[in-house]
């Protein structure tokens, strides 16, 4: 059984416009995943397509449920702050941990060390 059916022409439109455009956003990221050559290339398509479109997905289940139960949904506002903090926090530590390693192993494709002098 579904209630999808009382929900206003705009209300649909909308929740339908922030879906595809979240799963847009996501798909764009995995193509990036996918395309792009390196690691330290890589690891910045996904992290940006997920956040973003989890984004909008979230935006539209806010926007659906709020209008369905006629009360402020906002389960998804701690949803979408707990990503927001963790995935740019997993990118940095993914990326420390690949150049450490790349460094150790001798890469040349990798900056050298910082020498701790300001200039």
């Amino acid at each position: 059984m579904t209630y999808a059916t009382e929900l206003p022409a705009w209300a649909a439109l909308l929740i339908s416009l922030l879906l595809l455009l979240g799963s847009g956003l996501a798909f764009i990221g995995a193509i990036g995943l996918l395309r792009l050559k390196n690691f330290y290339e890589r690891v910045h398509a996904p992290t940006l397509g997920a956040t973003l479109g989890m984004g909008c997905v979230l935006m539209a289940s806010m926007l659906f449920f709020t209008l369905l139960q006629s009360r402020l949904v906002i389960h998804e506002l701690l949803i979408a702050a707990l990503v927001v903090v963790t995935t740019p926090v997993t990118l940095m530590l993914l990326t420390r941990a690949a150049l450490y390693r790349d460094r150790i192993e001798g890469n040349d494709t990798v900056p050298p060390p910082p020498t701790g002098k300001h200039q």
